[in-house]
């Protein structure tokens, strides 16, 4: 059996088959919308067996592909997944030294097993959406400022 999904890598798809996957996408959705009181979806395969897809698994890989159509690698963590401080990293696009820093300053939310620090994925995506919003506002801010002075900047 394969690792579970959430140890596996972020999957991208080549430049040209992010068109198939927008289309697939589309129709899913599509699907989805049409059998909004339907629990389960049957599809048939190739070989003319059936899967039965539960309709929000469906929506989920409609999202999915929307990804990475787009061109952004993808990975699914299941809720209440931990990752490790350089996972964290990763994600935040940001060095290893820092998640410990915003641990141990009590920004981020995490736990030790053993010598190693664990932050639960829903606590380290609340951090992130923060953290997001914060820069955001912080560049409306700076443009804001640049058009009172004058700096070419619409």
């Amino acid at each position: 059996m394969k690792n579970s999904l959430a140890e596996r890598e972020p999957v991208a798809l080549e430049e040209g088959q992010r068109n198939d996957a927008a289309a697939a996408a589309e129709r899913e959705e599509a699907a989805v919308e049409e059998r909004r009181l339907e629990p389960m979806l049957t599809l048939t395969l190739e070989d003319e067996s059936r899967v039965t897809v539960p309709v929000k698994a469906l929506a989920l890989l409609a999202s999915v592909l929307r990804e990475m159509s787009q061109g952004n690698a993808v990975t699914i963590v299941p809720y209440g997944k931990e990752v490790t401080t350089q996972q964290a990293a990763d994600l935040l696009n940001v060095s290893r030294p820092y998640v410990v820093k915003l641990i141990e300053n009590e920004k981020l939310p995490a736990r030790k097993v053993g010598p190693r620090r664990r932050i639960k994925f829903e606590d380290l995506m609340a951090f992130k959406q923060k953290d997001d919003a914060k820069r955001r506002d912080v560049a409306r801010e700076l443009t804001r400022e640049a058009e009172e002075l004058g700096l070419g900047y619409k």
